[in-house]
């Protein structure tokens, strides 16, 4: 496929927010869930607080030592296990382990398109209007596994922040994948067109099934709010559209989170992307 020309008339970026924070560091929500808390206490760019955790959770964490030396300078108490869930949502699956941590440091649009500027093949993740934290948790997960450079969302119809809900779904993404937050995903679409990605948007109701699309190279797949699916402008923007060729007369459609993992997985080996980690193990799903 042919590189793609596009105008290069000045336009204001769509970057989302600043990468840096002024001033100390404000106190986030309550990360929980052993994935996801082992993952920020690994992250550098987390600052870590406070960490609640149950005797069952401690011995358990003390068999990962590669992990102790994180706890340095981070308060560590030892709590039953209802003390730990006060700390959290109603219903949090907390596995016995909660940490109370700073946001992570923004990252805009501009910051992903300069770190995949030499990748001929690096992939995107937009999602028009999808609000509920555990979806776009899981949204983060695949595109994490399947070589994503990032996942983006638009600040006023996206999930209200990182909450502790969306990293737990990421189960460690949130940590190692960026999540953007942009003001106008049309804008960031023709941002993304400049950068001579071709946008390939998820409709149920397109002509084309996805294996027999044509979008290569760099792709930012475009994905809608499950039951509303893409915005008519978002759709309008977008060079191809494609749906999943779903067996007749069974459902209408997939939950959007379903429908990603679907789509990175058959994106992930267009672009001949490693499936298996470097020492050859197979990258199966791990529990929750």
């Amino acid at each position: 496929m042919p590189k793609r020309k596009h105008p290069r008339a000045k336009k204001p970026k769509d970057s989302g927010p600043g990468r840096k924070a002024r001033g100390r560091p404000s106190a986030g929500p309550w990360l929980y869930g052993t994935h996801a808390v082992l993952a920020a206490l690994a992250n550098p760019q987390r600052i870590c607080r406070r960490l609640v955790l149950t005797q069952e959770a401690q011995a358990g964490l003390q068999e990962k030592p590669d992990k102790i030396k994180e706890l340095d300078g981070i308060s560590v108490e030892i709590a039953p296990r209802d003390t730990v869930a006060g700390l959290l949502p109603p219903g949090a699956v907390h596995q016995g382990i909660a940490l109370l941590a700073a946001p992570l440091p923004p990252v805009g649009l501009e910051d992903v398109l300069r770190n995949a500027k030499a990748k001929a093949n690096a992939m995107v993740v937009l999602l028009d209007h999808v609000t509920d934290p555990q979806n776009v948790g899981a949204v983060l997960r695949s595109a994490a596994a399947f070589g994503a450079e990032a996942v983006c969302l638009t600040e006023r119809h996206g999930p209200p922040g990182a909450s502790g809900a969306l990293a737990k779904a990421a189960s460690g993404a949130l940590e190692t994948l960026p999540l953007v937050q942009v003001t106008n995903l049309v804008r960031s679409i023709e941002t993304l067109k400049e950068a001579d990605f071709w946008c390939l948007g998820l409709d149920p109701d397109a002509e084309t099934n996805l294996p027999e699309s044509k979008a290569e190279g760099r792709i930012a797949l475009v994905l809608g709010a499950e039951g509303a699916g893409l915005r008519r402008l978002t759709r309008a923007h977008c060079d191809y559209l494609a749906r999943l060729p779903i067996r007749p007369n069974t459902v209408a459609s997939l939950n959007v989170a379903a429908a990603a993992a679907i789509a990175l997985y058959e994106l992930a080996g267009r672009r001949g992307a490693a499936l298996s980690s470097a020492d050859g193990t197979p990258t199966g799903g791990t529990p929750d």
